[in-house]
């Protein structure tokens, strides 16, 4: 097959996208538009890569802090929040064999999510929006420092998401509880609470077995969804409150001196956020992991019920744990800063820890095993908690936090180690698994490109969170530029790295769109011509 062929029609020309049911095309959707949005975050997080280096002339300063400003929420929301729902609004019917409630729902949940994330990214672009902090800054504002039609549109964006996630949010719970039509009755409440983990709670105190309505990997998504519901009526109420501001200024009205108080405003909005960085991110990726081994190694999960016992646990931290992120600030009470910033925030090394240990075992007693691609990938994940989580428990120290608050450390081990390594590897996992199921069989164009994937945004991800984490160690801020080239060295290092994720990135997607096809990828956003729901994908 010439190059031309492959390029237009796919790799083998195993991929016809008129043979996909609309759930393998929902998937579909959200990954593609996900990828998309990661390639926004990527070649946005290198231009800063090399702003920290040197100032590129075409780019005014105050557009680098808008990027900085976007660039995390396109990444959380347009390209990660894309990716993980589309996966669990398949696996969840898939795993519980039965329809998905609504695939037009869906559907609506991945444009409403590319079209609010592209919003406030194009806001930010166009109107050099930067009030670095996005949805966080103590009430009442100023808005002299940026463009109020640009923060309007752009929290508009945000809000637009916010109602995608809502109806993820429907979907899933519905999907979960009702009964398909022709069905026998199913027990929604039992169901529920199978999901929500009371049943697994049951047995690990009781120590008698216990049958499990739902599936360990159905209830992990289950429980992250409740953080998400929680995050995104938070956020959803945060975005509205400025807006209120915004527009009011918009029509000569000022609300500065208005009674918000700025520290429960701060308190409010860091438990919102915390679900999703605390909460729904180690709860879906524990899930994520548990539902990878056992797919990967056909063997059962290694030790069930503590899994379902530490995922209910880490629900509930979640819940308590936001005052990590208010350690430095003189105002917030110092038995919060104790028990929620110290004590709770330790408690996650254990509930992560206990999720690491189960994973791994898992995998170890079915050795010996095939390094796939799914395998190596989850590997990858792994390390990448590993690395990340410890980093940010040293966060939560008072005397620790003194120093390393506000550094490049906060966004490099930890951050972007979490997000880039630790649950951005496991998505790939997740895609590399998923991939043959979703698209009828069809295979990698090249399994070396994804070799060098692997390898490249593993050592890039690595590289660049443990040479900012170098930076900041030396007194590096965050969100402030740097032009004396006092910390080149560090962040010259990080760029180089960052390339590597950038040249992963393009190799990964090149692999996707010669094995799909380009046909195949327009294909994916065309009606379905079958018309079947069913979760169970045609062979």
């Amino acid at each position: 097959m010439s190059f031309t062929e492959t390029f237009l029609n796919g790799a083998q020309g195993a991929f016809k996208p008129a043979t996909l049911t609309p759930m393998q095309k929902m998937i579909l959707r959200f990954v593609v538009v996900g990828l998309v949005f990661y390639a926004f975050a990527v070649i946005e997080g290198m231009i800063m890569r090399i702003y920290q280096v040197t100032p590129i002339p075409v780019v005014p300063t105050v557009q680098f802090f808008a990027i900085m400003t976007a660039h995390p929420l396109v990444g959380i929301f347009g390209s990660t929040y894309a990716i993980v729902f589309g996966a669990f609004l398949f696996l969840v019917p898939f795993l519980m064999k039965k329809p998905l409630w609504s695939i037009p729902l869906a559907n609506w949940t991945c444009g409403l999510l590319a079209v609010g994330t592209f919003t406030f990214w194009f806001a930010g672009f166009l109107s050099e929006y930067a009030p670095l902090y996005t949805l966080y800054w103590p009430l009442p504002a100023d808005f002299t420092q940026f463009s109020l039609w640009g923060g309007t549109f752009f929290i508009v964006g945000i809000a637009i998401v916010m109602v995608g996630v809502v109806f993820f949010v429907v979907n899933i719970f519905r999907t979960i509880t009702y009964t398909p039509a022709g069905w026998a009755p199913q027990p929604a409440g039992a169901l529920l609470g199978s999901a929500l983990g009371l049943s697994g709670l049951q047995a690990f105190f009781t120590r008698q077995k216990q049958d499990h309505l739902v599936s360990l990997p159905v209830a992990a998504i289950a429980r992250g969804t409740v953080d998400t519901a929680f995050n995104a009526g938070i956020i959803l109420f945060t975005g509205v409150l400025i807006l209120v501001y915004m527009v009011a200024e918009i029509f000569g009205t000022s609300l500065k001196h208005s009674a918000v108080d700025a520290l429960l405003y701060k308190n409010w909005f860091w438990w919102g956020l915390d679900l999703i960085a605390d909460g729904l991110v180690l709860i879906f990726v524990a899930g994520t992991w548990y539902l990878l081994a056992t797919l990967i190694t056909g063997k059962k999960l290694f030790m069930e019920n503590w899994a379902r016992a530490a995922l209910f646990i880490e629900m509930v931290v979640s819940w308590t744990v936001w005052s990590h992120h208010l350690m430095s600030d003189q105002a917030q009470p110092g038995i919060l800063k104790l028990l929620s910033g110290e004590m709770v925030t330790a408690f996650e090394l254990i509930t992560q820890g206990l999720a690491f240990f189960i994973t791994l075992a898992t995998l170890w007693s079915a050795r010996p095993l095939k390094m796939t691609f799914p395998l190596r990938f989850l590997l990858g994940g792994l390390l990448g908690f590993a690395l990340a989580v410890p980093a940010g428990i040293m966060q939560a120290d008072l005397g620790l936090n003194r120093i390393l608050h506000n550094t490049q450390w906060i966004v490099g081990p930890h951050v972007h180690v979490a997000v880039l390594v630790g649950l951005t590897m496991t998505l790939y996992s997740a895609i590399y698994l998923l991939f043959p199921i979703v698209t009828n069989g069809a295979r990698l164009y090249s399994e070396k490109l994804a070799l060098f994937h692997f390898w490249a945004h593993l050592l890039g991800g690595i590289g660049m969170g443990a040479f900012m984490g170098m930076a900041g160690l030396q007194g590096m801020l965050r969100r402030s530029l740097y032009v004396n080239g006092e910390f080149n060295v560090y962040m010259i290092l990080a760029a180089l790295s960052g390339s590597l994720l950038l040249l992963a990135f393009l190799a990964f997607f090149y692999n996707i769109v010669m094995s799909l096809g380009l046909k195949g990828v327009i294909g994916i956003f065309t009606p379905s011509k079958l018309d079947t729901t069913d979760p169970v994908p045609a062979s």
